[in-house]
């Protein structure tokens, strides 16, 4: 069994489950299709599950962290021929100009302060005609809605501030919404094209060619130019796991406190009875006392 990378929150590991899983794995498999046949880079790849993930599409790939002890790691763990790892800082890559047809950097920009210098030295390693693919928390949700606190997170950016950053560097871009849900999912089992999203509002059902819900992360796709941007081929990706990890734990929670509930309510019956039956027992010594203080006083 290949070692295992430490877990501290800082980076992701494939050994995580259920929500975060979904989250950090779904990127990657979004991007797949996408970079099929082109020279990648991963821009801090840490553990190395994501470089191998698109190296099975990817002519070829170069992960790059800044951590030593990941690379070294990804190194041991996924020996792949078409798979390089090495030590770098994203903003200092030793690494020459126009090397690579696509980056994909995720969960990279909140992590650093100086965005543009990333930027900068992503364009000056991509090719002209190359795409850049990165992801970004919405500050706005992941922090100020949801109440999330990453100790790892040095800046992270609303929406306006990403496309602003985004455009300087990147003239054409496309953004995705990412965030974890729990759906009815009805589709065709004939293939059939095209998205419908219908959503309930105040009793009423509305219909939508795409999700309506806020995202948390944002997934830009950016190029030089708009022939540069690949064609996703669809509007909507869904992501999970074969043995449906997040929807087995829902229903788990649901059965457990359903369960502690009946507990709950057998406990309240049984406590009410002892109340009775306590009530009982004292009211008949207080009965006979009223008796003897009545017969007593004549």
């Amino acid at each position: 069994m290949t070692d295992k990378l430490e877990f501290t929150g800082e980076r992701f590991t494939p050994e995580c489950v259920r929500e975060i899983r979904y989250e950090h794995v779904h990127r990657y498999a979004f991007a797949q299709s996408l970079v099929a046949g082109r020279r990648v880079l991963d821009a801090a790849c840490g553990e190395g599950y994501g470089s191998a993930l698109l190296a099975g599409t990817a002519a070829a790939v170069t992960g790059v962290d800044r951590s030593s002890g990941s690379i070294e790691h990804a190194r041991r763990r996924y020996p792949l021929d078409n798979l390089d790892f090495q030590v770098a800082d994203c903003r200092d890559l030793p690494l020459p100009a126009d090397s690579f047809d696509c980056i994909v950097s995720f969960e990279t920009l909140e992590h650093m302060e100086d965005h543009e210098g990333l930027l900068r030295e992503f364009r000056r390693v991509l090719r002209p005609d190359g795409f850049l693919l990165l992801s970004s928390p919405d500050k706005a949700v992941y922090t100020e809605k949801l109440q999330n606190r990453n100790e790892f997170h040095v800046r992270e950016l609303y929406r306006n501030e990403l496309e602003n950053l985004l455009q300087r560097h990147f003239p054409v871009f496309r953004l995705w919404g990412q965030k974890l849900l729990f759906q009815s999912a009805l589709w065709s089992l004939h293939g059939a094209p095209g998205v419908c999203c219908l959503q309930e509002v105040d009793g009423k059902v509305r219909a939508s060619e795409t999700l309506t819900q806020e995202p948390v992360y944002f997934i830009a796709l950016c190029g030089a130019e708009e022939a540069a941007l690949p064609d996703v081929g669809h509007g909507l990706s869904l992501f999970d796991d074969a043995v449906e990890s997040v929807y087995q734990h829902y229903y788990h929670e649901i059965r457990k406190n359903m369960a502690a509930g009946e507990v709950l309510a057998d406990k309240e019956r049984e406590i009410a009875g002892l109340r009775a039956e306590l009530e009982a027992r004292t009211a008949k010594p207080r009965l006979a006392a009223w008796w003897q203080r009545l017969l007593g006083g004549r």
